[in-house]
């Protein structure tokens, strides 16, 4: 039986400007540092063949797709948006400091939803139901390699309930540009939903190591 083999990369840099701050559905573009060094990075060193590539519909996954798979037309999936953080967006930590709602969601309640957003639960809920759907679609389909440019929280949130070897969400967090490959078999996805995270990407030339 063949194996399914995802590759999801986060997008790249936006403006240091905005550092610090809650950027979610916030439709920013990459800065001009974050375009060049994709692009540095897409000539430099070996992202994953696909054969179908998955973004976000925000500026900074599609300007991502764009530099690292250009002969890709990539399908826009609006489920692959960041978390909505309503009120919060554009804000920092110390801007939210004595908001009661903000500390019980920065505590860990799942279901603390930031005014007019999303809580983490429904956040996870939504990625969740969006990425079982691609993944059957995929075998359906019969379509072996696909990338993903993805937003950080999303990444991490899938790598965290999907992922072998099993960990937190944090602990899956990857620098702009960089990412993941997993390995998906069916009958172990049937089964037990699982993906098995194999590596990390991209890979450096061997001309670049020596």
């Amino acid at each position: 039986m063949k194996s399914y083999y995802l590759h999801f990369i986060r997008h790249g840099a936006i403006s240091s400007t905005l550092q610090g701050r809650y950027i979610g559905v916030t439709d920013v573009p990459l800065s001009e540092n974050g375009k060049k060094e994709i692009e540095r990075m897409a000539a430099t060193m070996d992202y994953p063949y696909a054969k179908v590539v998955f973004t976000s519909p925000l500026k900074r996954c599609t300007q991502t797709a764009r530099r690292i798979y250009p002969d890709l037309d990539p399908l826009v999936v609006d489920q692959l948006s960041e978390c909505h953080f309503g009120e919060w967006e554009n804000k920092t930590a110390d801007e939210l400091k004595g908001d009661e709602i903000f500390s019980k969601w920065l505590a860990g309640d799942m279901n603390v939803k930031p005014p007019r957003g999303e809580s983490t639960a429904d956040f996870t809920r939504r990625i969740c139901l969006m990425f079982e759907n691609i993944v059957d679609g995929l075998m359906k389909t019969g379509t072996t390699d696909a990338a993903f440019i993805m937003h950080g929280g999303v990444m991490n949130t899938i790598l965290a309930v999907y992922g072998l070897p099993q960990a937190k969400p944090f602990d899956w967090a990857c620098d702009n540009g960089y990412g993941y490959s997993l390995r998906i078999t069916p009958s172990l996805w049937m089964r037990d939903k699982v993906a098995e995270v194999f590596e990390r990407i991209p890979k450096i030339r061997d001309d670049e190591e020596e």
